[in-house]
C-alpha cells in the first residue's frame, strides 16, 4: 500500500497576516505593534490557551515578522536540546509550550529570560511565550513562572464552529475542491480541531485524492488514512 507523506517541512511559515482572528483581536494587535517596532518593550508577553489556539502559530509567525527585519531571535520549545547558551546577538526570545519543560529546559528559559530582560549589562531584549495554562497555573519552577506571568497576559480564544467551517470552505475552494457538509461534519467530530493540523489534513486530503483521480468523500478519507 502506498504512504501518503505529509511534506510539513514544505508549507509555508505562519504570517500574523494569515492568523483567523476569531475573538483575538487585541492579542493580534498587540503582537503587530510588538514586531513593528524597531524599540519593543522589555516588558514580557505571555500568551495562553487550549490547543487549536492558535499560540504556536502566533510565536512563528511573531519570529517570522522579526527575521524579516534582520532581527535575531532565540527561540526555545519542548524539543529544543537542553541548555543552549543565551546569545547577546538576539534581539528577542521566544518561548513555546512552556508547560511541556522538563527541568533543564527550565533552567534555560530562567537564564534566557533574566539575560533578555534584565541584563547585567547592555540592552534589554523583549520576551514572547506561549503555553496551555495561565501563569499561576503552570508546573515550572516559581521563579520562571512568576516571572512569566509579570507582564501583558493573553488568553487565546478558540474559532467558533461556524468561523471554522467557514475557514476550511475558503481554504478548500481555493484549492478548487468541494468539502460536502458530511465529510466537514465527519472531521469535525473526528480529528483535532486545530486549524493547522485542519489545514494539514485539507492539504494531504487534496494530494491523496488527485494521486487517486477520485473526489473528497468519507470513503477517501478512511482510504487515506488505511494506506497510512
Amino acid at each position: 500500500m502506498k504512504q501518503i507523506a505529509l511534506d510539513i517541512g514544505l508549507a509555508p511559515e505562519p504570517t500574523l497576516e494569515g492568523f483567523v482572528v476569531g475573538g483575538n483581536a487585541a492579542v493580534l494587535q498587540h503582537l503587530r505593534l510588538w514586531t513593528e517596532s524597531s524599540a519593543r518593550s522589555p516588558v514580557p508577553t505571555y500568551l495562553w490557551g487550549s490547543a487549536g489556539a492558535g499560540k504556536t502559530h502566533l510565536l512563528r509567525a511573531a519570529r517570522q515578522a522579526l527575521l524579516g527585519q534582520g532581527a535575531r531571535v532565540g527561540w526555545l520549545d519542548a524539543d529544543t536540546p537542553a541548555r543552549p547558551s543565551f546569545d547577546e546577538a538576539w534581539d528577542a526570545v521566544l518561548m513555546d509550550d512552556v508547560h511541556l519543560y522538563r527541568a533543564e529546559q527550565q533552567h534555560t528559559a530562567f537564564n534566557w529570560f533574566v539575560n533578555a530582560v534584565a541584563p547585567a549589562s547592555g540592552r534589554s531584549r523583549a520576551v514572547l511565550a506561549a503555553g496551555a495554562l495561565p501563569p499561576a497555573d503552570l508546573p515550572l519552577r516559581e521563579d520562571l513562572r512568576t516571572r512569566l506571568g509579570w507582564g501583558h497576559v493573553f488568553e487565546l480564544q478558540l474559532l467558533p464552529e461556524a468561523e471554522l467551517r467557514a475557514v476550511l470552505r475558503r481554504a478548500a475552494d481555493a484549492r478548487g475542491v468541494f468539502l460536502s457538509d458530511e465529510v466537514m461534519d465527519f472531521v469535525l467530530r473526528r480529528f483535532s480541531r486545530d486549524l493547522g493540523s485542519l489545514m494539514q489534513l485539507l492539504e494531504q486530503l487534496d494530494r491523496y485524492a488527485l494521486q487517486t483521480q477520485r473526489t473528497i468523500t468519507i470513503p477517501l478519507l478512511k482510504s487515506m488514512l488505511e494506506n497510512e
